[in-house]
């Protein structure tokens, strides 16, 4: 069934029998937390965006979207060309460019904080940039409607993600958390074989990019 935000609540308190004031005042954290764990799990195509905006000249930092989650691509372009940029992480970008004062075509970016990416080498010029990325979708707990694409179409994996989180928050006992676990495993990997299966237009094969053909 699918779930609506009232529903679910319902259901955790039903399915862990307990409708004691401090476990209820805590269920949308837990319904949140089970959110953040699946998405960050699987890559739904539903949940992708192209964004555009410019690396500027002898700035190292680019501004990530405020509902950025994980990234696909970044491309820049010169002149008529794009190029892809390669992912990776900042210790890497530290030490292949130490001198952020020596520029270039940027080659790789990574994850620097919460707000920023950064680039290696430092642009020696404004360059136009193409994010590829998988967002945050609005939680079910803050829903207009009370509804979400995970309680309408991942039910297993939120009902369970909940739950997991709820005995957790309980310290119920470790068979029944082992179980939900269990369970929330299974249902992830079912969304993951139909979200990351089929239908993909941008694939990674062999760690680089490929962009199939519509």
């Amino acid at each position: 069934m699918a779930w609506t935000f009232t529903t679910l609540k319902q259901a955790i308190q039903d399915y862990t029998d307990n409708s004691e004031t401090t476990f209820v005042n805590n269920l949308d954290e837990i319904i949140r937390i089970t959110e953040n764990r699946i998405f960050y799990n699987v890559q739904i195509p539903v949940f992708r965006k192209n964004v555009t905006g410019t690396l500027t000249a002898s700035n190292q930092y680019l501004q990530q979207p405020t509902d950025f989650l994980a990234s696909l691509s970044l491309a820049v372009t010169s002149g008529n060309d794009r190029f892809y940029l390669l992912p990776k992480d900042v210790n890497f970008i530290n030490e292949a460019f130490p001198d952020s004062t020596e520029t270039g075509l940027p080659k790789y970016y990574a994850i620097f904080d919460d707000d920023f990416f950064i680039v290696g080498p430092t642009p020696n010029s404004n360059y136009s940039s193409e994010l590829h990325y998988s967002y945050q979708p609005e939680s079910i707990t803050v829903s207009s409607d009370g509804t979400s694409w995970l309680g309408t179409n991942a039910e297993d994996a939120l009902l369970y993600g909940s739950l997991l989180e709820a005995y957790t928050f309980m310290k119920g006992e470790s068979d029944i958390i082992s179980n939900y676990a269990t369970r929330f495993e299974q249902s992830v990997q079912r969304l993951k074989n139909l979200g990351e299966g089929r239908n993909r237009k941008d694939q990674y094969r062999g760690g680089a990019l490929t962009v199939e053909e519509t």
